[in-house]
């Protein structure tokens, strides 16, 4: 059975490829966070301009940054930064590193989090295998490594705000076998209306009703075999 989150922090940073992508899981363990008087703060890599098939991105880059910060808000969180970082071509290295490096210095967060950056999405000895995008792949490494950069006064002296070394945990979400997981019975239903809030995004994907494929998702992403609701992470220490 995996043990609680720690809840010894005040502060967190949930960074993430693309819009939605915190969504898809993340929110309803946010929720339960702002419910509990944390302050959380969303910093996305892209805009997700490359994401809505038959949008051009420079339409679809404004609106899913909308619909991020709509999303965002219905979870309790008001403050969403965009590094805006080219949608698909993430590369894991200093350029990336250096500017969530200088974001973590920003924001001065206690638990940092991200999600999860496996190869796959499906579980180990599964084939074939449904591949993970590259922009998670490279974001999650970098995240970890910027933490410590962040904390560097040397890796990036070029950076104007002074090193942060109070990061306490690095959170990243863990689909099939967590250590630590957080309890969010309470919160599935903003988690919800927080995912429905990509409207023209999902619209997109399928023509379900955009409410009913966001309960699909947060139910999926959520429910444990013995029906209780949780988000799992792996943590690292800061």
């Amino acid at each position: 059975m995996p043990t609680p989150m720690p809840d010894d922090w005040q502060r967190a940073l949930v960074v993430a490829a693309h819009p939605d992508d915190i969504e898809y899981g993340l929110a309803a363990a946010v929720a339960v966070w702002t419910a509990a008087g944390k302050v959380v703060h969303y910093l996305l890599a892209t805009r997700g301009e490359a994401g809505m098939a038959g949008v051009p991105p420079s339409e679809a880059g404004p609106l899913r940054e909308d619909e991020e910060r709509r999303s965002a808000a219905v979870v309790g969180v008001s403050e969403v930064e965009f590094l805006d970082h080219r949608d698909g071509t993430l590369v894991a290295g200093p350029e990336l590193r250096r500017d969530l490096a200088a974001a973590i210095r920003r924001h001065r967060p206690e638990l940092v989090v991200t999600g999860y950056f496996g190869a796959t999405w499906t579980p180990p000895g599964v084939s074939p295998s449904y591949v993970n995008s590259a922009d998670h792949r490279a974001l999650g490494q970098s995240v970890i490594d910027a933490v410590a950069d962040a904390a560097n006064e040397w890796i990036f002296p070029d950076l104007t705000e002074p090193p942060w070394t109070g990061v306490q945990y690095i959170a990243v979400s863990e689909l099939s076998d967590p250590p630590h997981e957080v309890d969010v019975s309470d919160t599935v239903e903003l988690a919800v209306a927080s995912l429905a809030e990509h409207k023209r995004y999902l619209e997109l994907l399928s023509d379900d009703p955009v409410d009913m494929q966001a309960r699909q998702v947060v139910d999926m992403s959520t429910s444990t075999e013995d029906g209780r609701r949780r988000v799992g992470f792996r943590l690292y220490w800061g």
